[in-house]
């Protein structure tokens, strides 16, 4: 039942989140459940690593923002950079991989202008040099998953 109850949770979470003044409220009516039940799913979720982050994902593209992927090649000695730039209000998603630019993350900024400007200041700081990839086209639409 637990399972179950997390699935359809998570699937709302995704696909029908109410815009409501309390939304978890709306949720726990639809599953049966309080709203402070609803909470405490939502934060054994969290507690288990299976939910990072829950909030509105609005689109750039519509805000007319600027949305550039970026590529670094930083010491395995000196990853915490990584970690630093990831925690920019400006980076939306960042990753290490294997391969010799070693930390690929997305940037979000109201111009280009803004853009240059941080990059520059990271490259700066960290003493690395950071390609950009900017966005052309957007192709992913919607990203739901399944439970």
């Amino acid at each position: 039942m637990k399972n179950k109850i997390y699935k359809d949770l998570l699937n709302i979470l995704q696909e029908d989140f109410p815009l409501h003044p309390r939304p978890f409220k709306i949720i726990g009516e639809k599953l049966g459940l309080s709203e402070e039940e609803i909470l405490k799913y939502l934060q054994d979720l969290k507690n288990k690593g299976v939910l990072r982050h829950l909030g509105a994902s609005p689109d750039s593209y519509k805000l007319k923002h600027i949305t550039c992927l970026c590529a670094v090649s930083i010491p395995q000695d000196k990853l915490y950079i990584a970690e630093e730039i990831a925690r920019l209000p400006e980076v939306t998603h960042g990753y290490i991989r294997k391969h010799n630019l070693n930390f690929w993350f997305t940037i979000v900024t109201k111009s280009e202008k803004d853009l240059n400007n941080i990059i520059k200041k990271l490259e700066d700081k960290y003493k690395i040099k950071i390609r950009k990839f900017p966005a052309v086209k957007k192709f992913k639409i919607k990203a739901v998953f399944k439970v």
